[in-house]
């Protein structure tokens, strides 16, 4: 977890942004995934200042389930990512739906 300075100037408040070798030890990928992963767009990293990518949390969860799409499947990183964007959607709209059946 990345620590960020409040508007004071006081003490850091906590954030959810992952720096780029945390995100390797908690997904198990090779920095070279990471990076193909960036180059096709398909996790969206905060670039700070000196140039270095901060991560959000749920790319963490996004990655392995992408590895394990991957590895169980035998399937190209690229086809991964499509069936993960799908499954992504397929969710939200779910839970949309939820929400919609409450209100009625």
């Amino acid at each position: 977890m990345t620590l960020k300075v409040n508007d004071h100037g006081s003490l850091p408040i906590p954030s959810e942004l992952i720096a780029w070798t945390r995100l390797v030890e908690l997904t198990c990928v090779e920095p070279a995934t990471v990076a193909e992963l960036l180059d096709m767009g398909w996790i969206d990293p905060v670039r700070t200042r000196a140039d270095e990518y901060l991560f959000h949390s749920r790319d963490v969860y996004r990655i392995q389930k992408l590895q394990r799409l991957c590895r169980d499947l035998e399937i190209s990183h690229a086809a991964g990512c499509i069936i993960v964007d799908l499954i992504d959607r397929v969710e939200r709209l779910e839970q949309e739906l939820s929400e919609l059946r409450r209100l009625l």
